[in-house]
């Protein structure tokens, strides 16, 4: 199973991005890597045949949303948030993670899988549809609504405007 390890070395950074789209934190999105590819492990042979990525992407994806119908989410949310640590970022992009992050996290669980596996797996949408068990007219209006809401959301409008200078 070298071939996986090596795999595996060359794609964490990939599946956990995807997994972070889907759940907004480092740390569940790390749990939910590992867990994708300890399933993995066993089915390495079949998996590596096709597209890989797509394949392990389509796990996360079904994974994650398994995931919210068992997990207990009776956490409380605190009014005000530790704060961050710091870290200097030469490229200007934090409040632009941290804003479109927040966005994403605004959207529901499905319509935030339906855009990781669209855009970022890059998808077609029948494939969107098998993968998530939802019709193919159910995929184009999760990504229409998800779309809409992120073209609507203040803080992104805001954020864009300020870029763009308008």
């Amino acid at each position: 199973m070298e071939d996986f390890e090596s795999y595996v070395s060359v794609a964490w950074p990939r599946l956990l991005r995807s997994a972070w789209l889907l759940t907004s934190d480092w740390h569940k999105a790390e749990d939910l890597v590992q867990t994708v590819l300890a399933r993995a492990y066993g089915r390495w042979e079949r998996i590596r045949e096709g597209s890989p990525d797509g394949y392990l992407r389509a796990m996360l994806a079904t994974t994650y949303l398994s995931w919210w119908r068992r997990r207990w989410r009776g956490e409380v949310p605190t009014e005000q948030l530790p704060e961050p640590p710091q870290a200097a970022d030469p490229h200007g992009q934090v409040e632009l993670r941290q804003v479109m992050s927040a966005a994403l996290a605004r959207l529901p669980r499905q319509q935030r899988a339906v855009l990781m596996l669209r855009y970022l797996g890059d998808f077609s949408e029948a494939a969107t549809a098998r993968t998530l068990g939802m019709r193919p007219g159910t995929v184009k209006s999760h990504t229409s609504r998800a779309l809409a809401a992120l073209r609507r959301d203040p803080h992104l409008r805001d954020l864009f405007s300020e870029v763009l200078g308008r």
